[in-house]
């Protein structure tokens, strides 16, 4: 079963963002990454926000929580 960020109802969005900001090399993806998780932000004006097509937004998403869960999950 995959472990998803959501399923932690007692998790914080400072924490969140803690864990984005230590496991999360690139600004440009730390920052969307909080945007999506910590202010719910929709990926329309998120693309749009980042001067990204909402596949390209949609793909960094993904591809970089996976790489949060993954240092999680260690």
């Amino acid at each position: 079963m995959s472990m998803r960020l959501r399923e932690f109802d007692n998790i914080t969005n400072e924490q969140i963002a803690s864990w984005i900001d230590s496991y999360i090399h690139s600004e440009r993806d730390r920052l969307l990454l909080k945007r999506k998780l910590c202010d719910g932000i929709p990926f329309d004006p998120l693309s749009e926000e980042f001067d990204l097509s909402v596949r390209q937004t949609k793909y960094i998403v993904a591809r970089e929580k996976e790489r949060l869960l993954h240092y999680l999950k260690a």
